[in-house]
Protein backbone atom coordinates (compact mmCIF):
# COMPACT_ATOMS: atom_id res chain seq x y z
CA UNK A 1 0.00 0.00 0.00
CA UNK A 2 2.82 2.32 0.86
CA UNK A 3 4.56 1.44 -2.41
CA UNK A 4 1.41 2.14 -4.37
CA UNK A 5 1.08 5.59 -2.68
CA UNK A 6 4.67 6.48 -3.46
CA UNK A 7 4.17 5.44 -7.06
CA UNK A 8 1.13 7.73 -7.46
CA UNK A 9 2.96 10.62 -5.81
CA UNK A 10 5.82 10.19 -8.27
CA UNK A 11 3.46 10.32 -11.25
CA UNK A 12 1.89 13.55 -10.00
CA UNK A 13 5.30 15.15 -9.44
CA UNK A 14 6.51 14.22 -12.93
CA UNK A 15 3.29 15.67 -14.47
CA UNK A 16 3.78 18.94 -12.67
CA UNK A 17 7.39 19.20 -13.82
CA UNK A 18 6.33 18.57 -17.43
CA UNK A 19 3.67 21.27 -17.24
CA UNK A 20 6.18 23.82 -15.90
CA UNK A 21 8.63 22.94 -18.64
CA UNK A 22 6.01 23.41 -21.37
CA UNK A 23 4.97 26.79 -19.97
CA UNK A 24 8.54 28.03 -19.93
CA UNK A 25 9.03 26.89 -23.51
CA UNK A 26 5.88 28.70 -24.68
CA UNK A 27 6.97 31.92 -22.97
CA UNK A 28 10.40 31.64 -24.55
CA UNK A 29 8.90 31.06 -27.98
CA UNK A 30 6.50 33.95 -27.46
CA UNK A 31 9.35 36.19 -26.37
CA UNK A 32 11.43 35.13 -29.36
CA UNK A 33 8.48 35.75 -31.65
CA UNK A 34 7.93 39.24 -30.22
CA UNK A 35 11.61 39.93 -30.54
CA UNK A 36 11.59 38.83 -34.16
CA UNK A 37 8.51 40.98 -34.80
CA UNK A 38 10.18 44.05 -33.25
CA UNK A 39 13.31 43.32 -35.23
CA UNK A 40 11.29 43.24 -38.43
CA UNK A 41 9.46 46.55 -37.78
CA UNK A 42 12.54 48.58 -36.72
CA UNK A 43 13.91 49.13 -40.26
CA UNK A 44 10.47 50.31 -41.43
CA UNK A 45 10.31 52.86 -38.60
CA UNK A 46 13.77 54.18 -39.42
CA UNK A 47 12.81 54.52 -43.10
CA UNK A 48 9.68 56.47 -42.18
CA UNK A 49 11.75 58.80 -40.00
CA UNK A 50 14.23 59.37 -42.85
CA UNK A 51 11.40 60.14 -45.29
CA UNK A 52 9.81 62.57 -42.83
CA UNK A 53 13.19 64.26 -42.35
CA UNK A 54 13.67 64.62 -46.12
CA UNK A 55 10.16 66.05 -46.53
CA UNK A 56 10.86 68.55 -43.75
CA UNK A 57 14.11 69.64 -45.39
CA UNK A 58 12.38 70.03 -48.76
CA UNK A 59 9.66 72.15 -47.14
CA UNK A 60 12.29 74.39 -45.58
CA UNK A 61 14.11 74.73 -48.91
CA UNK A 62 10.89 75.61 -50.75
CA UNK A 63 10.42 78.59 -48.42
CA UNK A 64 13.77 80.08 -49.42
CA UNK A 65 13.87 82.18 -52.58
CA UNK A 66 16.78 83.33 -54.71
CA UNK A 67 16.65 86.84 -56.18
CA UNK A 68 19.12 88.06 -58.76
CA UNK A 69 19.62 91.81 -58.25
CA UNK A 70 21.07 93.67 -61.23
CA UNK A 71 22.14 97.31 -60.92
CA UNK A 72 23.69 99.31 -63.76
CA UNK A 73 26.10 101.22 -61.53
CA UNK A 74 26.63 101.98 -57.86
CA UNK A 75 25.51 105.42 -56.74
CA UNK A 76 23.42 106.65 -53.79
CA UNK A 77 20.01 106.77 -55.48
CA UNK A 78 20.16 103.26 -56.91
CA UNK A 79 21.70 101.97 -53.68
CA UNK A 80 18.78 103.48 -51.74
CA UNK A 81 16.29 101.78 -54.08
CA UNK A 82 17.98 98.40 -53.57
CA UNK A 83 17.98 98.88 -49.81
CA UNK A 84 14.27 99.73 -49.84
CA UNK A 85 13.59 96.64 -51.97
CA UNK A 86 15.34 94.39 -49.44
CA UNK A 87 13.58 96.01 -46.48
CA UNK A 88 10.14 95.35 -47.98
CA UNK A 89 10.97 91.67 -48.40
CA UNK A 90 12.40 91.46 -44.87
CA UNK A 91 9.26 93.10 -43.49
CA UNK A 92 7.17 90.45 -45.24
CA UNK A 93 9.14 87.72 -43.45
CA UNK A 94 10.41 85.98 -46.59
CA UNK A 95 13.67 84.03 -46.53
CA UNK A 96 15.66 85.29 -49.51
CA UNK A 97 19.18 84.79 -50.80
CA UNK A 98 20.40 87.67 -52.99
CA UNK A 99 22.85 87.51 -55.87
CA UNK A 100 23.73 91.21 -56.28
CA UNK A 101 25.63 92.24 -59.41
CA UNK A 102 26.71 95.71 -60.60
CA UNK A 103 27.23 96.19 -64.33
CA UNK A 104 29.77 98.98 -63.66
CA UNK A 105 27.82 101.24 -66.04
CA UNK A 106 28.31 98.84 -68.97
CA UNK A 107 25.19 97.76 -70.89
CA UNK A 108 26.95 94.62 -72.16
CA UNK A 109 27.69 93.63 -68.57
CA UNK A 110 24.02 94.11 -67.69
CA UNK A 111 23.07 91.67 -70.44
CA UNK A 112 25.61 89.10 -69.26
CA UNK A 113 24.44 89.40 -65.66
CA UNK A 114 20.84 88.70 -66.72
CA UNK A 115 21.86 85.63 -68.73
CA UNK A 116 23.76 84.28 -65.73
CA UNK A 117 20.69 84.74 -63.54
CA UNK A 118 18.66 82.72 -66.04
CA UNK A 119 21.30 79.96 -66.07
CA UNK A 120 21.18 79.89 -62.28
CA UNK A 121 17.37 79.60 -62.35
CA UNK A 122 16.76 82.41 -59.86
CA UNK A 123 13.19 82.81 -58.63
CA UNK A 124 12.97 86.50 -59.49
CA UNK A 125 15.11 89.27 -61.02
CA UNK A 126 15.24 92.75 -59.48
CA UNK A 127 16.35 95.14 -62.23
CA UNK A 128 17.52 98.46 -60.79
CA UNK A 129 17.74 100.70 -63.90
CA UNK A 130 16.49 100.72 -67.49
CA UNK A 131 19.53 98.90 -68.98
CA UNK A 132 19.29 96.26 -66.24
CA UNK A 133 15.60 95.71 -66.97
CA UNK A 134 16.16 95.62 -70.73
CA UNK A 135 18.91 93.02 -70.32
CA UNK A 136 16.72 90.89 -68.06
CA UNK A 137 13.72 91.03 -70.40
CA UNK A 138 15.90 90.02 -73.36
CA UNK A 139 17.26 87.07 -71.37
CA UNK A 140 13.99 85.52 -70.16
CA UNK A 141 10.26 85.48 -70.72
CA UNK A 142 9.65 83.06 -67.85
CA UNK A 143 11.38 84.39 -64.74
CA UNK A 144 9.45 87.31 -63.18
CA UNK A 145 11.19 90.69 -63.34
CA UNK A 146 10.50 93.60 -60.99
CA UNK A 147 12.17 96.88 -61.96
CA UNK A 148 12.65 100.34 -60.55
CA UNK A 149 14.85 103.38 -61.30
CA UNK A 150 13.26 103.37 -64.77
CA UNK A 151 12.06 106.66 -66.22
CA UNK A 152 9.80 105.50 -69.08
CA UNK A 153 9.01 101.79 -69.19
CA UNK A 154 6.94 102.08 -72.39
CA UNK A 155 9.50 104.13 -74.32
CA UNK A 156 12.24 101.85 -73.04
CA UNK A 157 10.50 98.83 -74.56
CA UNK A 158 9.87 97.13 -71.23
CA UNK A 159 6.07 97.11 -71.21
CA UNK A 160 3.28 97.65 -73.70
CA UNK A 161 1.46 100.02 -71.40
CA UNK A 162 1.43 101.10 -67.76
CA UNK A 163 -1.81 99.20 -67.06
CA UNK A 164 -0.84 96.07 -69.00
CA UNK A 165 2.85 95.55 -68.31
CA UNK A 166 3.39 92.09 -69.83
CA UNK A 167 3.74 88.44 -68.97
CA UNK A 168 6.80 88.57 -66.71
CA UNK A 169 7.68 92.18 -65.95
CA UNK A 170 6.39 95.17 -63.97
CA UNK A 171 7.75 97.73 -61.52
CA UNK A 172 7.93 101.31 -60.29
CA UNK A 173 9.15 104.33 -62.26
CA UNK A 174 11.60 106.84 -60.81
CA UNK A 175 10.16 109.92 -62.52
CA UNK A 176 7.07 111.68 -61.27
CA UNK A 177 5.01 112.87 -64.28
CA UNK A 178 5.24 116.47 -63.10
CA UNK A 179 8.88 116.46 -62.02
CA UNK A 180 10.45 117.82 -65.22
CA UNK A 181 7.64 120.33 -65.79
CA UNK A 182 8.05 121.66 -62.25
CA UNK A 183 11.82 121.82 -62.61
CA UNK A 184 11.59 123.76 -65.88
CA UNK A 185 9.02 126.08 -64.33
CA UNK A 186 11.36 126.63 -61.35
CA UNK A 187 14.24 127.59 -63.68
CA UNK A 188 11.99 129.84 -65.77
CA UNK A 189 10.68 131.61 -62.66
CA UNK A 190 13.98 132.24 -60.89
CA UNK A 191 16.46 132.28 -63.82
CA UNK A 192 14.42 133.98 -66.51
CA UNK A 193 15.73 133.90 -70.10
CA UNK A 194 18.50 131.50 -69.09
CA UNK A 195 20.24 129.08 -71.41
CA UNK A 196 20.00 125.67 -69.79
CA UNK A 197 22.96 123.35 -70.34
CA UNK A 198 22.02 119.67 -70.60
CA UNK A 199 24.55 116.83 -70.24
CA UNK A 200 23.43 113.27 -70.93
CA UNK A 201 24.29 109.89 -72.43
CA UNK A 202 22.45 109.65 -75.75
CA UNK A 203 22.82 105.87 -75.63
CA UNK A 204 20.64 105.55 -72.53
CA UNK A 205 16.91 105.34 -73.26
CA UNK A 206 16.05 106.84 -69.86
CA UNK A 207 18.06 109.93 -70.65
CA UNK A 208 16.76 110.44 -74.18
CA UNK A 209 13.17 110.29 -72.89
CA UNK A 210 13.93 112.87 -70.20
CA UNK A 211 15.71 115.26 -72.57
CA UNK A 212 12.75 115.11 -74.92
CA UNK A 213 10.49 115.91 -71.96
CA UNK A 214 12.73 118.85 -70.96
CA UNK A 215 12.63 120.32 -74.45
CA UNK A 216 8.86 119.88 -74.62
CA UNK A 217 8.43 121.60 -71.23
CA UNK A 218 10.67 124.52 -72.29
CA UNK A 219 8.47 125.38 -75.27
CA UNK A 220 6.58 128.59 -74.48
CA UNK A 221 8.96 129.65 -71.70
CA UNK A 222 11.75 132.24 -71.72
CA UNK A 223 14.37 129.45 -71.70
CA UNK A 224 16.47 127.73 -74.34
CA UNK A 225 18.86 124.79 -74.17
CA UNK A 226 22.45 123.88 -75.01
CA UNK A 227 23.14 120.13 -75.14
CA UNK A 228 26.26 118.05 -74.58
CA UNK A 229 26.31 114.26 -74.95
CA UNK A 230 28.72 111.80 -73.36
CA UNK A 231 29.45 108.10 -73.80
CA UNK A 232 31.23 107.38 -70.51
CA UNK A 233 31.68 109.00 -67.12
CA UNK A 234 35.18 110.03 -68.18
CA UNK A 235 33.62 112.40 -70.75
CA UNK A 236 31.59 114.36 -68.20
CA UNK A 237 34.32 116.75 -67.04
CA UNK A 238 35.00 117.98 -70.58
CA UNK A 239 31.29 118.24 -71.41
CA UNK A 240 30.68 120.40 -68.35
CA UNK A 241 33.69 122.58 -69.12
CA UNK A 242 32.50 123.26 -72.67
CA UNK A 243 29.22 124.62 -71.30
CA UNK A 244 31.05 127.48 -69.58
CA UNK A 245 30.11 130.65 -71.45
CA UNK A 246 27.24 128.90 -73.25
CA UNK A 247 24.98 128.01 -70.30
CA UNK A 248 23.55 130.14 -67.48
CA UNK A 249 22.22 127.08 -65.64
CA UNK A 250 23.21 123.41 -65.86
CA UNK A 251 20.51 120.77 -65.54
CA UNK A 252 21.61 117.15 -64.91
CA UNK A 253 18.71 114.73 -65.28
CA UNK A 254 18.76 111.22 -63.74
CA UNK A 255 21.36 110.01 -66.23
CA UNK A 256 23.42 107.18 -64.69
CA UNK A 257 26.56 108.06 -66.66
CA UNK A 258 26.59 111.72 -65.65
CA UNK A 259 25.47 111.14 -62.06
CA UNK A 260 28.34 108.69 -61.69
CA UNK A 261 30.72 111.63 -62.33
CA UNK A 262 28.59 114.39 -60.79
CA UNK A 263 31.51 115.73 -58.75
CA UNK A 264 33.08 116.97 -61.99
CA UNK A 265 29.95 118.97 -62.86
CA UNK A 266 29.70 120.31 -59.30
CA UNK A 267 33.31 121.49 -59.54
CA UNK A 268 32.64 123.42 -62.76
CA UNK A 269 29.43 124.92 -61.37
CA UNK A 270 31.15 126.06 -58.17
CA UNK A 271 34.17 127.50 -59.98
CA UNK A 272 32.10 129.35 -62.60
CA UNK A 273 29.06 130.36 -60.48
CA UNK A 274 26.65 128.33 -62.60
CA UNK A 275 23.59 127.04 -60.69
CA UNK A 276 23.35 123.27 -60.93
CA UNK A 277 19.86 121.79 -61.11
CA UNK A 278 19.75 118.01 -60.66
CA UNK A 279 17.28 115.15 -61.03
CA UNK A 280 17.09 113.59 -57.58
CA UNK A 281 17.78 114.37 -53.89
CA UNK A 282 21.00 112.36 -53.62
CA UNK A 283 22.56 114.60 -56.26
CA UNK A 284 21.56 117.58 -54.13
CA UNK A 285 23.46 115.97 -51.26
CA UNK A 286 26.46 115.63 -53.58
CA UNK A 287 26.53 119.36 -54.33
CA UNK A 288 23.62 120.09 -56.64
CA UNK A 289 21.64 123.25 -55.90
CA UNK A 290 18.03 122.11 -56.35
CA UNK A 291 15.69 119.41 -57.63
CA UNK A 292 12.06 118.43 -57.79
CA UNK A 293 12.73 114.84 -56.86
CA UNK A 294 11.45 111.64 -55.38
CA UNK A 295 12.68 109.32 -52.65
CA UNK A 296 14.43 106.28 -54.17
CA UNK A 297 14.12 104.26 -50.98
CA UNK A 298 10.35 104.61 -51.28
CA UNK A 299 10.13 103.35 -54.87
CA UNK A 300 12.52 100.50 -54.05
CA UNK A 301 10.35 99.51 -51.11
CA UNK A 302 7.24 99.46 -53.30
CA UNK A 303 9.08 97.31 -55.84
CA UNK A 304 9.92 94.93 -52.99
CA UNK A 305 6.25 94.70 -52.06
CA UNK A 306 5.48 93.75 -55.65
CA UNK A 307 8.16 91.06 -55.50
CA UNK A 308 6.58 89.59 -52.35
CA UNK A 309 3.20 89.34 -54.09
CA UNK A 310 4.78 87.52 -57.03
CA UNK A 311 7.00 85.16 -55.03
CA UNK A 312 4.18 84.06 -52.73
CA UNK A 313 1.85 83.45 -55.66
CA UNK A 314 -0.62 86.10 -54.57
CA UNK A 315 -0.30 87.81 -57.96
CA UNK A 316 1.58 87.55 -61.24
CA UNK A 317 3.50 90.41 -62.81
CA UNK A 318 0.74 90.86 -65.38
CA UNK A 319 -1.70 91.50 -62.50
CA UNK A 320 0.36 94.45 -61.21
CA UNK A 321 0.27 97.74 -63.20
CA UNK A 322 3.45 99.81 -63.49
CA UNK A 323 3.37 102.54 -60.85
CA UNK A 324 4.71 106.08 -60.56
CA UNK A 325 6.39 107.56 -57.46
CA UNK A 326 3.80 108.49 -54.85
CA UNK A 327 5.04 112.02 -54.20
CA UNK A 328 7.46 114.76 -55.23
CA UNK A 329 9.21 117.54 -53.30
CA UNK A 330 11.43 120.58 -53.92
CA UNK A 331 14.86 119.95 -52.37
CA UNK A 332 17.51 122.67 -52.01
CA UNK A 333 21.10 122.68 -50.79
CA UNK A 334 21.83 126.09 -49.23
CA UNK A 335 25.59 125.61 -49.23
CA UNK A 336 25.56 124.73 -52.92
CA UNK A 337 23.43 127.79 -53.64
CA UNK A 338 26.09 129.97 -52.04
CA UNK A 339 28.94 128.16 -53.78
CA UNK A 340 27.26 128.61 -57.17
CA UNK A 341 26.42 132.29 -56.75
CA UNK A 342 22.66 131.81 -56.46
CA UNK A 343 20.75 134.81 -55.12
CA UNK A 344 18.54 133.52 -52.32
CA UNK A 345 14.77 133.83 -52.66
CA UNK A 346 12.62 133.90 -49.52
CA UNK A 347 9.94 131.78 -51.23
CA UNK A 348 12.25 128.78 -50.93
CA UNK A 349 12.24 128.99 -47.14
CA UNK A 350 8.65 127.75 -47.12
CA UNK A 351 8.57 125.62 -50.26
CA UNK A 352 11.73 123.58 -50.00
CA UNK A 353 13.13 120.77 -47.92
CA UNK A 354 16.77 121.54 -47.20
CA UNK A 355 19.59 119.06 -47.60
CA UNK A 356 23.25 119.42 -46.72
CA UNK A 357 26.26 118.41 -48.77
CA UNK A 358 27.57 115.03 -47.71
CA UNK A 359 31.31 114.74 -47.37
CA UNK A 360 32.98 111.39 -47.93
Amino acid sequence: MLKKGLFLFGLVLISLLLLVACGTSDETNSSDSDSDSNSETTPASEQEQEEQSEESEQAEESDTYTIGASQIVEHPSLDAAYKGFQEAIDDAGLEVEYDYQSAQNDVNNASTIAKNFVSDSVDLIFANSTPSAQGALAATDDIPIIFTSVTDAVEGGLVESMDQPGENITGVLDLHPESIENTVSFIDTYFEEATVGLIYNSGEANSVAQIEAVNAAIEGTSLNTEERTVATSADVQQAATTLVGDADVIYVITDNTVVDALEAVVGVSNDQDIPLIVGEPDSVRKGGFATYGIDYHTIGYRAGEMAVEVLTGEKTTSDIPVEIPPEMQLFINKDAAEDQGVEWNEDWDEEAQFLETETE
